[in-house]
């Protein structure tokens, strides 16, 4: 394979160690702080700026605007002066800006950090979206942004706060990660209009938030601030250049007291009634103030200078009795004078879903916007997870141009996570550059792939063949089992047990063999037809198969598998049988397999499911309907839109089942075929050996030729159920809340949406619990989607949304998605329905979440050898773990350190960085909820493990050295504050509890 230099160059420095010598260090983190003076009201004015990695133009775009001036001018002024603090948040941005500096910049960088009047705050690749995101993803770009500070910078740039001010509701388990990040403070500045007026009337705008509070305990509690302007400046103090533009009643402060304008007593007396003003909502004598906003500081000299004014007038005003006393400050600096006071806090444990800033504008929408861009990040996601897997278990040199590769992967993906990027609410041609940028990502990482399996593939020198993906597998496109009569197609299961895994392959052909990894063992396969809503998918290039090869592989733990495929005479007969006709069903039509049954009734609708190992039956019904988008009016403006879901009216559209399209029977798979309109359609399927039934739907392109725009939702209804409001979501896809209609626990809800205002995000699953806590009804989730249960039995998800106006957010057009032939987007995508005991649910819902997640990746080739030449020249069956991990262990990474890692390794050793997460609740199951114990010396087929060091979640520093302030909690004799941890590790071996992760430095023989 050959890398394009520039390429390689270009990515070189994006992770390479600094060579600069670093300054003597001087003092940083709390120590740096400015005073403050005891007995005031001490305002810490925290400049910063709040520069989004993409949303009204590119990420590319913002950085040669804007971005890389506000970084040239905030150096200069913290350089002059040393009173001076900046905080900066978006390493994605100031590792480009970093990088393109000459040495004498960044010594004088250094010297700034080292200092602590540079701080870096959060320290992610982006301020990542908390409602669409996956915690893998979460936490993989943070250790991104980790791993670039502690090489340039060291212990200094290590973030100790969480920033999450822009993103529009907040996650309880993005508090858990940043207190296992090492977080010491989270401070955010959106929260529902309504528990912020409670909060501010009863001084609780900060608490601590028990971010696991009956799983991991006190090691995931967080102290938590909101903050009380947004994260913009008190009004009429924003001295950026943006605001004289553009807002009219912003004024300089003019000193000069000959001149007609001096208002300098007017600008004091202004400020000091907005810090009176915060002092009402909060409990301390110590208030912060957030000077700075989207892309403020392009003019740096000017905002600074008139904090200078300020600071120096208000504080003035000291000689004749003023309390107030201005300093500036960072948000770290903020909270150890609040840690200080030693006094004690509230605390929270649900979380902050949803939001909203008016009675009509609940920002849940987004929860599904731009479907395709979510499903499309989370699939790259999983192939990120197992390249990096590959890449560790074939011990690629690490300076190589895979990791140059693995990186640029990283740096998308990580990007891609941002608030307005996954959260589908940028601008279109942004939405365009986040999925053309992940594109590029894959593409590289195929380099990734034929390096590894370089390694991994010949047993006798004989040089592995090239491989290959097919990126349009998901609309039946692949040119090697398309246009060719036998390939080699290998599957590679990122999870850390075996997996069976149903391959479905496009061809040409009706009538095909498959020979399991040995080459000569025939594999049972079925030869589907492409359906017809495939055929109305627009597609980048021309599809030459008519039918899809169906069957089943076994793939061993966070290893690899080759099977063959081989065309046949044409012309065979098919492998399905029709059980019914296509175009009329009979009552009792049934599909099945050896967990599930489906049947539907006379008309082709759902009637029932079986849960065949339970003996659980209930009745279900199942139909697409849509919410019309809310337009605004003349009187109430506010429209439904990429942010917000206003639909107009609550009672949603249904589309009624056109066309029942009969079942086709296989021995892998059983599929049962459904029309609602020419815009709406399902596939039903129930797998031979899979404990689900798939539900593949395809939706689009939504018609607003009626200039209507429309939320297409897919409702599931169990009569009778008795689940009462009352249903359950997951939190970025590790822990389950439970959820109440027109409820919030810690404020009382005055509900002015029905609909839009019980809807939460859900990353892997909802569920519902019959009346009698028997029975659990659950539906997983192949990416984010809004959720909820509106009546009785019923659990509805919105799927795909085109609208006709602008909600009014910012980013100033409608979500109106064209799709590649300027129709309309089409969206497909799947949910997987389980029924079982409550006390039996967990295992189930755990490990298929799991493998939705993490598919497995299916590379192709073409050797030109028959399979019985492949197997004799290479490996067709890796295992790359030697025993199997406990049922209730999941290996969360396996990842090598690009450079060092942060404890020194021994000579003739390499740092791996490598996760183990227990993925199970305390509770959930008699069984696997219990702490698990295993040895990794020996677990790894490839390489054996010398000695392991823990280090904080974030990989960046030692365990040991993560000191967290304490705080004290009304609620610290409750049992969630006494959870004691499970966590232990003694030599290689180790010990995990319900929801525990464990963060490994493990250093392997070369």
């Amino acid at each position: 394979m050959i890398y394009p230099v520039l390429f390689i160059l270009f990515f070189i420095a994006s992770i390479s160690c600094s060579t600069i010598k670093r300054p003597e260090q001087s003092v940083c983190g709390y120590k740096s702080c400015n005073a403050e003076i005891p007995g005031m009201i001490n305002v810490h004015l925290v400049p910063h700026t709040h520069d989004d990695v993409g949303w009204i133009v590119t990420v590319d775009q913002y950085y040669y605007r804007q971005v890389q001036f506000i970084l040239d001018g905030v150096i200069a002024e913290l350089q002059a002066d040393p009173t001076k603090r900046f905080i900066y948040v978006e390493i994605a941005f100031f590792s480009r800006w970093y990088n393109e500096q000459g040495e004498a910049t960044k010594e004088v960088v250094q010297t700034l950090v080292n200092q602590g009047r540079l701080e870096f705050i959060l320290g992610g690749w982006c301020m990542n979206d908390e409602a669409a995101t996956h915690y893998t993803a979460i936490i993989d770009q943070h250790k991104l942004g980790f791993e670039y500070l502690r090489h340039n910078f060291g212990d200094c740039a290590r973030p100790k706060i969480g920033w999450q001010i822009d993103p529009f509701g907040h996650s309880r388990e993005h508090a858990s990660l940043f207190a296992q990040f090492g977080f010491d403070g989270l401070f955010f500045g959106r929260l529902d209009y309504q528990d912020k007026a409670k909060r501010q009337n009863q001084k609780t705008m900060e608490f601590v938030w028990k971010g696991s509070p009956n799983n991991i305990g006190e090691q995931a509690s967080l102290f938590t601030g909101v903050l009380p302007n947004g994260y913009n400046p008190p009004n009429g103090f924003c001295f950026d250049i943006s605001c004289f533009n553009w807002t009219p009643n912003q004024q300089p402060i003019m000193d000069d007291p000959n001149l007609h304008d001096y208002n300098v007593e007017q600008m004091v007396d202004g400020f000091i009634n907005a810090v009176n003003q915060e002092a009402e909502w909060y409990s301390t004598n110590h208030l912060i103030a957030t000077m700075g906003s989207d892309f403020n500081y392009v003019q740096a000299h000017m905002f600074f200078k008139e904090m200078d004014k300020l600071i120096e007038y208000v504080n003035a005003r000291q000689a004749v009795g003023s309390n107030i006393n201005l300093l500036y400050s960072t948000p770290s600096c903020y909270l150890k004078q609040l840690n200080n006071d030693n006094r004690t806090w509230t605390t929270k444990e649900d979380d902050f879903f949803p939001y909203a800033d008016n009675p009509h504008a609940f920002w849940t929408g987004y929860f599904t916007s731009r479907a395709a861009l979510k499903h499309y990040v989370r699939v790259v996601n999983s192939y990120y997870q197992s390249l990096k897997q590959l890449a560790a278990l074939a011990q690629l040199d690490h300076t190589s141009g895979s990791a140059v590769h693995l990186q640029h992967l990283a740096e998308v993906l990580g990007v891609a996570q941002h608030h307005d990027g996954i959260s589908g609410t940028s601008k279109q041609a942004v939405a365009y550059d986040y999925a053309q940028r992940l594109a590029d990502g894959v593409n590289a990482g195929q380099n990734v792939i034929n390096d590894a399996f370089h390694k991994l593939l010949p047993k006798a020198g004989t040089p592995a063949p090239i491989q290959g993906l097919c990126t349009y597998l998901n609309i039946s496109i692949c040119n090697y089992t398309e246009t060719t009569s036998s390939f080699e197609v290998t599957f590679y299961n990122p999870l850390g047990r075996p997996v069976l895994f149903v391959a479905r392959l496009p061809v040409a052909g009706s009538d095909y063999i498959v020979y399991a990894s040995d080459g000569v063992t025939p594999v049972p396969n079925d030869i589907h037809p492409i359906s017809q809503d495939t055929f109305r998918i627009p597609t980048p290039e021309p599809r030459a198969a008519k039918n899809e090869l169906v069957f089943s592989v076994n793939i061993p733990a966070a290893g690899f598998v080759t099977y063959f495929g081989k065309q046949l005479s044409d012309g065979s007969s098919l492998k399905f049988k029709p059980e019914s006709p296509k175009v009329s069903a009979k009552a009792g039509n049934t599909i099945s397999g050896k967990y599930y049954s489906v049947t539907f009734d006379n008309n082709g609708n759902l009637q029932s499911i079986t849960n065949l190992t339970s003996g659980l039956t209930v009745p279900i019904t199942q139909n697409f309907l849509y919410y019309k988008g809310f337009p605004g009016n003349s009187t109430d403006g506010q429209a439904s839109g990429a942010y917000i879901f206003r639909p107009d009216g609550n009672t949603p559209i249904q589309i009624p089942l056109t066309t029942w399209g009969g079942i086709y029977a296989g021995s892998v798979v059983q599929e049962a075929y459904q029309q609602f309109s020419s815009w709406a359609s399902q596939v039903v399927r129930v797998y031979a050996d899979k404990p689900y039934v798939e539900v593949q739907w395809t939706i689009g392109p939504i018609p607003i030729d009626d200039n209507v725009g429309k939320e297409v939702v897919t409702r599931y209804n169990i009569p009778n159920f008795g689940n009462n409001g009352v249903f359950n979501t997951d939190a970025n896809g590790r822990e389950i809340l439970q959820r109440q209609l027109n409820y919030r626990p810690t404020w009382n809800l005055q509900q002015t949406e029905p609909v839009a205002g019980n809807y939460f995000p859900v990353n892997a699953g909802i569920g519902i619990t019959s009346g009698d806590a028997k029975t659990l009804f659950s539906v997983l989730v192949d990416r984010s989607e809004g959720g909820t249960s509106l009546n009785d039995g019923d659990v509805e998800l919105m799927l795909h949304r085109r609208l006709v106006k602008d909600d009014g957010r910012g980013v100033g057009e409608a979500l109106n998605e064209l799709g590649s032939d300027g129709n309309g987007l089409i969206v497909r995508g799947s949910h997987y329905l389980l029924l079982d005991s409550l006390s039996s649910a967990a295992r189930v819902y755990r490990t298929v979440a799991q493998e939705v997640l993490l598919t497995p990746q299916v590379i192709f080739s073409n050797s030109n050898t028959n399979s019985a030449q492949y197997v004799k020249n290479f490996t067709t069956v890796f295992i790359g773990l030697k025993t199997a991990l406990p049922a209730n262990i999941h290996l969360l990474t396996l990842d090598q350190f690009r450079n060092n890692g942060p404890v020194p390794s021994p000579d003739g050793t390499v740092p791996y960085l490598i996760r183990f997460e227990h993925f199970y609740e305390v509770g959930e199951d008699a069984i696997l909820s219990k702490p698990a114990t295993f040895d990794i010396q020996n677990l790894f087929s490839p390489f054996n493990v010398t000695d392991v060091h823990e280090l904080s979640l974030g990989a960046n520093i030692p365990i040991e050295q993560v000191h967290r302030l304490s705080w004290n909690t009304e609620d610290s004799n409750e049992a969630s504050s006494k959870i004691k941890s499970k966590k232990s590790i003694v030599g290689t071996v180790i010990t995990l509890g319900p929801m525990e992760i464990i963060t490994l430095q493990a250093n392997i023989n070369q």
